[in-house]
């Protein structure tokens, strides 16, 4: 037996070989047809097959862990099966007694398969080579093969060629010559698979290894594109993506390729890695191909993205338990980023050695940068890169842990990976010589985390090389942990370096486009450095029990002292993460037409420098969430709070009388948009003071359009793209009665619109005018004709009742499975503080289709008036929030009805029954 499967005990219990070719023996005596021997086998190999497989699931249960043998178990099994079908078939179906020199055939696995590496639903990649062109023989029994693997359930990938175009193919295709690389016999003529491996060493891989290694890099590079280029993604590809196993075989087919290794083990003689590095790969392997072996399972499929349906079922199997402020499948996945991590550590010192062995023959294989800076304290350069002058230099002077990277920004080098391995080995020196407590230190982590050019590199590589969490223990705490939730893309530490990289782009104009008030203010604040700094401590409180903001600004407060601010810098930094929620929470849940929100605001803001950079911490926070969190509307509305929140902490009050900003607006409309004065007085005494107040001038246009064309109709709908807000203005006038909010949400939702934002209006001559911003399930404008006409629509149908709308909205509800992994308590919160005029409620809860719709439907039930929503979305969870008044527009202060809301809505945010939505 082949010492690939050395590692496994009681093989017999996985799958007996001798016991079913006896059976299969018995087979063939027992009838001469061969459709019924055919048959036979087929049933026999798939009880084999599915008892083999439940093993191998009872081992991995056993020994959740052991991702290695159970991947080897996979592969033993599969390539027993292939030889007792190979067996049968040439014994048995297809038998030949005298068979020529051309009707010879041989068995090889390829791919992972050809590794020994299977997970339960893996492909079976499979070649069958002969030594000529295919002979009448060789073709019915590669057919008659290839036909019992299929009807024993298994997806084959496979090949049938000659040597000659084995040779041929592997040539012009990289894919065929990395599969072909990991060839290895399982059954057949053993002879003519040594004469193809002897011609593939010769005639594929002698004098290619340079154009194959640039081959392989750049597939790799693509494949990182290709998934998102971070290996701290919360939902990872366990095989393609970047830390991924994929990533670990590419190492092992360079190294196989340039040295002919045949295992992992050997790439240490082969020079590409120390025994340090060869137990990481090894651990790291271990681990991705039990979570790869475990999903599969799970998915009854082959499937390799670690969704978070499957993260909660995964960390249970493999015995993780729940700790204070961090769930088992936080930990779970905190060590599987840890292991991603550790394959990105092995990639680049693997890298180092290779570019040492390819110099050594000539030219460096991977880019040189030529700068030669003349101080580097004592560093070096090989080959531009920034390099240790002896192993023990950290030891000598640990602070030049620190000062490596500082002086890699200042000059803008790359660090020699061997550099790197030696820093995370001696990473542990922070600790123990007190490098956290010497001034120059900090000094120079502050001028890497404040650089004017590309601190969000040199802090990647300071993280990965594990100096960072050293440095910044409490940053170290949240170093590979996940956040368990929808909403956000990345573990901790990576949302937060990517959020320096934000500021850093914010601050040289990079981003300007974008964000162009935070770009602006940027020459405004008065300290680079406390901006900075509560972008670093922001989230660092995560994962310890209780409130991270409370938390972390407790921590601030012991941080930033040491790290050289002073005392008022470190009452800015401490209060900004106290209150890093608080612009966003404000924007997006808040009626900012209320005065009274915006007063809140500023009451706790206090001062313009605060408001300044707090506006640019909340902007890369949201921006460094992930891809598509950040949009237009969101810009309008932190713009909008900015701009009102200024007014009141520069002037102490409004500047303007409320009359004033009205008759202000009233001007600015009647200029832009060009009305006929006469036509616009008319139009505008219909609209009340609050109108004027709540809406933005390009709004009151579109409105005033959308009056003038209703005319005298009962009805009016209308809707405009609005590109700036990354949303469609849908604008309806009606005959104002109950239940018209809810009935319009609800025919919204049916077209398949988002509602992100809503405002309800009353004319003075008794109409409604109510404004919703809506996007696609995608978060984009409604824009072409046909959408907009679909949309327009669904409101005159619910308007006029002409169906139900709960059938029609769980018709076309998709299922939401990712979703299903979390458990959102609903929550409503009744307020009657925030707002002068209204009662505000808002209700938290799991986000499913027309939740609004079923909320508004509450409301009404409760015999409330909506006057205007607000709507928030983070992942899983959803934020709506109603500014209400009872029926004659007082609020609702009453003990006994606030009690009554709050079971309405919770039962109208848990239920989806048909009472939920009416008719």
């Amino acid at each position: 037996m082949s010492e690939l499967f050395d590692n496994l005990d009681h093989r017999r219990a996985i799958i007996d070989r001798r016991d079913l070719a006896a059976q299969l023996d018995a087979i063939a005596a027992e009838s001469s047809d061969s459709g019924t021997r055919r048959r036979a086998m087929v049933d026999l190999l798939k009880a084999a097959l599915e008892d083999g497989r439940a093993e191998i699931e009872r081992r991995l249960l056993e020994r959740p862990s052991s991702g290695r043998v159970a991947a080897n178990a996979m592969a033993f099994l599969i390539d027993q099966i292939v030889r007792l079908s190979h067996d049968f078939t040439t014994g048995h179906l297809y038998p030949s007694a005298n068979r020529s020199a051309g009707e010879r055939i041989t068995l090889i696995a390829v791919g992972g398969y050809g590794r020994g590496e299977m997970a339960p639903h893996s492909d079976i990649d499979i070649g069958f080579l002969t030594p000529f062109k295919q002979t009448s023989w060789t073709e019915q029994v590669i057919e008659a093969q290839l036909y019992t693997l299929w009807d024993l359930g298994l997806k084959v990938g496979h090949s049938s060629r000659s040597l000659d175009e084995m040779v041929r193919s592997a040539k012009e295709d990289l894919t065929i010559r990395t599969a072909l690389l990991e060839g290895r016999f399982i059954w057949g003529d053993r002879a003519l698979y040594d004469q193809a491996s002897a011609r593939f060493d010769a005639e594929v891989v002698a004098g290619n290894a340079r154009a194959f290694v640039a081959e392989k890099l750049a597939e790799r590079d693509e494949r990182h594109k290709r998934m998102g280029d971070s290996r701290y993604v919360v939902e990872p590809n366990v095989k393609e993506g970047k830390g991924g196993l994929r990533d670990l075989h590419t190492l092992f087919w360079i190294g196989k390729f340039i040295h002919r290794v045949r295992t992992v083990p050997e790439l240490v003689g082969a020079g590409l890695l120390s025994a340090r590095e060869l137990r990481q790969f090894e651990r790291a392997e271990n681990f991705l191909l039990a979570v790869r072996c475990h999903l599969h399972t799970l998915a009854g499929r082959a499937e390799d993205r670690l969704t978070f349906d499957f993260q909660r079922e995964i960390a249970q199997r493999m015995h993780f338990a729940d700790r204070p402020g961090k769930s088992s499948v936080e930990r779970f996945m905190q060590l599987y980023f840890l292991h991603a991590k550790s394959v990105g550590d092995v990639t680049g010192t693997f890298l180092a050695h290779l570019d040492d062995q390819m110099a050594a023959r000539g030219r460096r294989f991977l880019p040189t940068i030529r700068r030669r800076p003349g101080k580097l304290h004592g560093f070096v350069l090989d080959r531009g890169r920034l390099a240790l002058p002896s192993d023990d230099f950290f030891q000598q002077d640990p602070v030049r842990l620190v000062e490596i990277f500082a002086l890699a920004d200042k000059h803008g080098l790359e660090i020699h990976p061997q550099a790197m391995r030696q820093a995370r080995h001696d990473a542990k020196l922070i600790d123990a010589r007190g490098v956290r407590r010497i001034p120059r230190a900090n000094a120079l982590f502050l001028d890497v985390l404040t650089s004017p050019r590309d601190p969000e590199t040199v802090l990647r590589w300071m993280n990965e090389a594990g100096v960072f969490g050293r440095f910044v223990p409490d940053f170290g705490r949240v170093v590979a942990q996940m956040q368990f939730d929808m909403y956000h893309h990345y573990t901790v530490d990576e949302h937060t370096i990517r959020a320096i990289g934000l500021l850093a782009d914010i601050e040289q104009s990079r981003l300007q486009e974008d964000h162009p008030l935070s770009t602006a203010i940027m020459d405004q604040i008065h300290s680079r450095r406390v901006i900075y700094v509560a972008v670093l401590l922001h989230d660092i409180a995560k994962g310890r029990g209780g409130d991270h903001s409370v938390l972390g600004a407790e921590l601030a407060l012991r941080v930033c002292p040491r790290l050289g601010l002073n005392e008022a810098e470190t009452e800015t930094v401490s209060w900004l993460v106290r209150y890093h929620l608080l612009m966003s929470a404000t924007a997006f849940k808040r009626d900012l037409a209320d005065f009274k929100t915006i007063l809140d605001f500023a009451q706790v803001v206090q001062s313009p420098e605060r408001l300044r950079l707090l506006l640019v911490l909340t902007v890369v926070d949201i921006r460094a969430v992930g891809p598509g969190v950040w949009n237009g509307w969101k810009r309008q509305l932190l713009t909008e709070l900015y701009d009102a929140a200024e007014e009141v902490l520069r002037l102490g009050h409004k500047q303007r009388g409320r009359e004033q900003r009205i008759a202000s607006k009233k001007e600015a409309v009647a200029a832009q948009f060009g009305f006929d004065q006469k036509v616009f007085d008319k139009v505008a005494k219909r609209l009340p003071e609050s109108y004027w107040i709540a809406e933005p001038v390009e709004v009151i246009a579109a409105n005033l359009v959308h009056i003038r064309q209703a005319g005298d109709a009962p009805l009016h709908i209308a809707a405009v793209p609005d590109d700036d807000r990354g949303a469609t203005l849908v604008m309806v006038l009606a005959a104002d009665h109950p239940g018209l909010f809810y009935r319009i949400a609800g025919g919204i939702h049916l077209a398949g619109g988002n509602i992100i934002d809503a405002r309800i209006h009353t004319t003075r001559d008794g109409l409604a005018l109510d404004n919703f911003l809506v996007q696609d399930p995608l978060g984009r404008p409604f824009d072409e004709p046909g959408q907009i006409g679909r949309l327009t629509r669904a409101i005159e149908d619910a308007l006029a009742n002409r169906h139900k709308l709960l059938p029609k909205l769980e018709a076309r509800a998709l299922p939401r499975t990712r979703a299903e992994a979390f458990r959102v308590a609903p929550n409503v919160f009744v307020d009657n503080k925030a707002s002068n005029r209204f009662t505000v409620i808002e209700v938290n809860a799991q986000d499913r289709p027309a939740l609004l719709n079923q909320l508004a439907y509450a409301l009404f039930q409760s015999k409330v008036t909506v006057h205007s929503a607000h709507v928030a979305t983070y992942g899983e969870r959803a934020v709506d929030t109603f500014y209400v008044t009872d029926l004659i527009g007082d609020k609702i202060d009453s003990a006994a009805r606030v009690k009554s809301l709050e079971k309405r809505l919770l039962e109208a945010a848990t239920s989806q029954s048909e009472e939920a939505v009416a008719a």
